[in-house]
């Protein structure tokens, strides 16, 4: 009986193995060496942001100390700053809760005109300060859409602290919700399953499970959100009526020194402002480590 032979498959190609260049060194880098490209960083970070700032403050050392606390500490400049950290402060806290809601709604839910919405969380961004500042302002005031119903009542909202905080609401929303929803997009609902198969409510379920996996990423819109209310000029210049003592934010005070040739005075008041977004800054990137630590951690 003859024995049946198979015909002999051709052999798989090897995978090419890639030794570097023609003589076998390491491998080539998109970009240049590490020197020449770090120091075309440091200069361009040198040139972009440093030395301009470095002259913020140059300027303001040439005030003393009795000179720089009365720019940066007299009544007017006070009330500003009450004004601009305390309506940023409220204005982060609603976009905490109202970004988180948004995202919410973009990620878990179809419905008619998804794209459009999703699209319109982005219309901050993408239209003029001054823009919004105005059309806020004709919507609010006293014979706009809006504010012709609420000042028959006694609301007033255009040209108070108010219309402020409407502002910065309508400036800092894209960046909670922008920084929220792809966490929770790639949030696994498998543990939402479980939890609800425990026979968890959907308050602990959501208190105990989704909470802890897009807190990072909500305190970093939050404080992204804060940050940009705080130097926030072209949207609440309009609104805000510039009532000093009332209505008067800080970047206006800087204007207005600057507009009375006071350029140390305006220095030093724009020295606490950046002094301030720093520290914001830094606890920003604190949160951003924070989230891609627990990220790493979890997977």
């Amino acid at each position: 009986m003859s024995a049946s032979i198979s015909p002999a498959l051709p052999a798989k190609p090897a995978a090419p193995v890639f030794r570097g260049g023609p003589s076998g060194g390491k491998a080539k880098r998109v970009l240049p060496g590490f020197n020449l490209t770090l120091g075309y960083a440091l200069f361009y970070l040198c040139l972009i942001v440093l030395i301009p700032l470095s002259a913020l403050v140059f300027k303001t050392f040439t005030l003393n100390w009795d000179q720089f606390w009365t720019a940066v500490a007299s009544p007017r400049v006070l009330a500003s700053y009450r004004l601009t950290f305390g309506a940023s402060l409220i204005a982060a806290l609603v976009n905490l809760f109202g970004g988180l809601l948004v995202a919410w709604v973009l990620v878990r839910y179809n419905f008619p005109g998804k794209r459009i919405v999703d699209a319109l969380v982005d219309l901050p961004f993408a239209l003029p300060t001054a823009v919004a500042g105005i059309s806020l302002t004709a919507l609010l005031a006293g014979n706009g859409w809006v504010g012709q119903f609420l000042e028959p009542h006694g609301i007033k909202v255009a040209f108070t602290p108010a219309g402020v905080v409407i502002a910065l609401i309508f400036i800092g929303l894209p960046f909670v919700v922008r920084t929220v929803q792809p966490v929770l997009e790639d949030t696994e609902k498998e543990l939402e399953e479980a939890a609800t198969s425990l026979g968890a409510t959907r308050w602990q379920t959501f208190r105990l499970v989704i909470l802890p996996a897009i807190m990072p990423a909500l305190l970093t819109g939050f404080a992204m959100a804060f940050a940009r209310a705080i130097g926030e000029y072209g949207s609440v210049i309009f609104i805000a009526g510039n009532m000093p003592m009332i209505s008067e934010i800080t970047p206006l005070i800087i204007i207005s020194k600057l507009e009375q040739y006071d350029f140390a005075g305006a220095t030093a008041v724009a020295l606490v402002m950046l002094v301030i977004s720093f520290a914001m800054l830094l606890v920003i990137n604190a949160l951003q480590g924070w989230q891609r630590k627990r990220s790493g951690a979890s997977s």
